[in-house]
């Protein structure tokens, strides 16, 4: 990494945090490199085969456990967290009305990844204005990075038995970026677990995916099923799913902390093309096209179109019998893949046994 002359740190922490909120992160907090703990924990998680089919999550050996060994010359982390919550109507209604549609909250409006990446962008420059060139990459969900370890780490919460990251003035609606440096800055602390006895996000999975406390089996949750499974969901988490179309937020609308979390002034996070209130039958109808077209920008773009489609047949097999249901299923299953054909007939039987 390249060489500087040699700042006050304690200074530039303090003026690191300070533009940082400026530029719309709510908190920032740097950490060291010791991921020790969190190393060991994923190779227990990697070894009872947690992981599923994420074969990333191990493809890298020990780069996402060591950030020095992803970068070298990496001393500190500085971990930023963006606030993401919507504002809009309450995500239990949605829940409760099976003929509507649920998106995960965290993509209801625009891909974070590029927001969060310009504003990181945007820190480093400040910085290099300060001190002169310096060693730093950025990322946001883009590399085998521990950023929810890091942000541990750096004070910006703890994990909590969801394996989220809580805050206990924010909750969990938020977002986490990370700048690997070479700056020896001076480090936060890291807070204490204050989970307690509560065990609402484990009673409340719908999959039963939170195995124990701070353990989840991947290959159960939701978010997994509906995001990163590429091939057929398992028939016996298929009604489980209810009308969950893009991830599960279940286990953070439970969580007590959350009750503290307010809505994002992020425009970029408000909902777009009626994600937030559209129906099954809706989203169903939506050509290759229009999928394209209205998921331009967004993260739910990242599980194309096929698995868009396998989802809404899942949560569509899930509804009280509807004709209406019936005749898209069967409108769609003559050109469907065998994939698609698959979760439509299972459907279609559903809606025949309702």
């Amino acid at each position: 990494m390249a060489h500087r002359s040699t700042p006050d740190y304690t200074t530039l922490a303090r003026r690191i945090k300070r533009w940082g909120k400026a530029l719309g992160f709510q908190r920032v907090g740097i950490a060291d490199t010791d991921l020790s703990d969190a190393e060991q924990h994923l190779a227990a998680w990697l070894a009872r085969g947690f992981h599923g089919d994420m074969d990333y999550m191990h493809a890298h050996g020990s780069k996402r456990t060591r950030p020095d060994e992803l970068v070298p010359g990496t001393l500190r982390v500085i971990s930023v967290r963006m606030d993401y919550l919507p504002d809009e109507p309450d995500a239990a209604a949605i829940l409760d009305d099976p003929a509507r549609a649920f998106v995960s909250r965290y993509a209801l409006g625009r891909d974070y990844h590029k927001v969060l990446r310009r504003r990181l962008q945007r820190l480093a420059e400040r910085i290099t204005a300060a001190v002169g060139p310096f060693g730093y990459r950025a990322f946001v969900d883009s590399a085998p990075v521990m950023e929810k370890a890091l942000a541990a780490r750096a004070g910006l919460g703890w994990i909590g038995k969801h394996s989220n990251l809580l805050d206990r003035d924010a909750g969990s609606w938020f977002f986490l970026g990370e700048l690997y440096t070479d700056l020896p800055l001076p480090v936060d602390a890291p807070v204490s677990d204050h989970c307690g006895d509560c065990q609402a996000c484990i009673d409340c999975c719908p999959t039963q995916a939170i195995v124990a406390p701070y353990q989840v089996d991947a290959r159960r949750c939701i978010s997994y099923l509906t995001i990163e499974l590429k091939d057929s969901i398992p028939e016996p988490l298929r009604a489980s799913i209810g009308n969950r179309i893009f991830g599960c937020d279940d286990c953070q609308q439970v969580c007590p902390w959350n009750r503290f979390a307010t809505p994002s002034a992020e425009t970029d996070f408000a909902p777009r093309h009626g994600l937030d209130s559209a129906t099954l039958l809706d989203l169903f109808a939506w050509s290759e096209a229009d999928f394209l077209s209205r998921t331009e920008g967004s993260a739910i773009r990242r599980i194309g179109y096929r698995r868009w489609l396998r989802n809404l047949a899942v949560a569509l097999g899930n509804c009280p019998r509807d004709a209406a249901i019936v005749a898209a299923l069967g409108a769609r299953r003559g050109d469907a893949d065998a994939l698609l054909r698959e979760h439509i007939d299972w459907a279609l039987a559903r809606q025949r046994d309702a």
